[in-house]
């Protein structure tokens, strides 16, 4: 069991001033039967006229802001308490044949009927052809659920390339496919979509990794970053496998979840649209993910 303290901050500034803004953001860790969020808080500056907490379909901490007076500059900062365990998975679930994760081919399995839209393509995550074959290799006849699934894991953590140059927000599968190469979200979005090609559900899942700084160094505060991975849904169960194909591992405790969808597009942590004659703008994101006995007491000691 871990405890953090996850800290996030947002920050825009603009050429010109901003008239109206409209956004949502998904920034508060979920409350899970291996996660507890003890404590969680968002701060908007300057403060929007309009800000209402909700849940999305999905399940997922999400809170819809609109700002109306003029302003040069959005900060979002949010702040949250978060014990984990690592998940406890059922071992006759990951024993069964990969066929059996397919809910429109098995509906009548307990909790396929949950599981069904992330079986299906999204906006991000399309069939493309190349992924489906790729999949293939991972997805032989009969092989076990969760050996399929920590097979391709692995071998995306082999075939690609861990390059923030070689893809952007707006990249398709088919470009990560084709150079090889992408960071975390790429990563997810050609694994769900090797899978989802198949017919087997598996959802986007986004969050945190707690890292360690090298040997010698301290740590850099905000020198973190948001995460991505995903989860395969394991056959009549309501357990799902969450593997990282970035660092070729199952998800453990140093995984705080925040939310998860069909992909990037349904929990990205801060999106919206601004009203301005600006043609220019500046974002910063800063992240710490600190482990409970290194944050700072009030009183300085730790």
């Amino acid at each position: 069991m871990m405890q953090y303290r996850v800290w996030h901050r947002t920050s825009y500034t603009y050429g010109k001033p901003v008239q109206d803004s409209v956004g949502q953001f998904h920034l508060a860790p979920r409350e899970l039967p291996w996660q507890h969020v003890s404590a969680a808080s968002v701060d908007v500056d300057p403060a929007p006229g309009d800000i209402s907490p909700d849940t999305d379909s999905f399940g997922n901490s999400a809170t819809y802001f609109h700002l109306t007076d003029p302003h040069e500059a959005l900060t979002i900062t949010a702040s949250s308490d978060v014990t984990v365990d690592a998940p406890a998975y059922d071992a006759e679930a990951l024993a069964r044949p990969w066929e059996d994760a397919r809910p429109l081919v098995h509906p009548e399995l307990p909790e396929a009927w949950r599981a069904v839209e992330y079986a299906l393509e999204s906006p991000r995550v399309r069939h493309e052809p190349d992924a489906a074959a790729y999949g293939a290799e991972s997805l032989t006849p009969g092989r076990p659920i969760g050996e399929a699934a920590t097979d391709l894991m692995q071998r995306i953590y082999r075939d690609f390339d861990y390059d923030k140059t070689a893809t952007t927000v707006t990249s398709t599968v088919g470009d990560a496919m084709r150079a090889r190469a992408g960071v975390c979200q790429d990563f997810a979005h050609v694994a769900l979509a090797c899978l989802r090609s198949h017919g087997v559900a598996a959802r986007y899942v986004s969050g945190y990794l707690a890292t360690q700084p090298p040997p010698g160094k301290e740590r850099v505060f905000g020198a973190d970053a948001s995460h991505a991975w995903l989860a395969v849904w394991l056959p009549g169960t309501d357990q799902w496998l969450a593997i990282d194909p970035t660092n070729d591992q199952w998800a453990n405790d140093r995984y705080v979840t925040v939310a998860w969808g069909r992909d990037y597009g349904d929990v990205s942590p801060v999106r919206g649209i601004i009203f301005t004659k600006a043609k220019d703008s500046t974002l910063r994101v800063s992240v710490d993910v600190a482990p409970l006995s290194l944050v700072p007491a009030a009183d300085g000691s730790s």
